[in-house]
């Protein structure tokens, strides 16, 4: 359903539902609307999964510990306030970055998988390949290499 069709949909209905029921149907919509993309870096950065999946692979296949590291660096993540590869920030003279806060202060790991595939990013597709995209991709990658 298109968004136009649900706009129109929900205009002719406000005379008639509940308030509720029109904001229950406006996130429907705009949920609906929000799609996910497999191949989203398809055109504009083709390498990009392959050169996530190498690592990861060549990390975990020198230490097979590092498949479940690279998940959890991704679970810590997305535990403070969503998945935005916050967990990478270090600390600044101002500022105490989630990479050093008390948690996790010396009980990550990963970090530098996810440094080496951001440099190998950045030199084949410079600005493009987010790091919240290679920290999910490469927890994916972790947990399939490992089995």
């Amino acid at each position: 359903v298109s968004l136009e069709i649900l706009r129109s949909l929900m205009a002719r209905a406000s005379t008639r539902l509940p308030p509720f029921l029109l904001l229950l149907a406006a996130t429907c919509a705009a949920v609906a609307n929000a799609q996910l993309s497999e191949n989203y870096y398809g055109s504009s950065c083709p390498a990009a999964l392959l050169t996530i999946r190498t690592t990861v692979a060549t990390a975990v296949l020198l230490d097979r510990r590092m498949g479940a590291s690279l998940l959890r660096l991704y679970f810590h993540d997305c535990f403070v306030q969503g998945c935005d590869a916050s967990v990478l920030l270090d600390d600044t003279p101002s500022f105490t970055g989630e990479k050093g806060a008390g948690p996790n202060a010396g009980s990550l790991r990963g970090f530098e998988v996810i440094d080496r595939i951001k440099l190998l990013l950045e030199l084949i597709c410079p600005g493009t390949v987010s790091c919240a995209d290679i920290l999910a991709v490469a927890a994916h990658d972790a947990v399939v290499h490992v089995n």
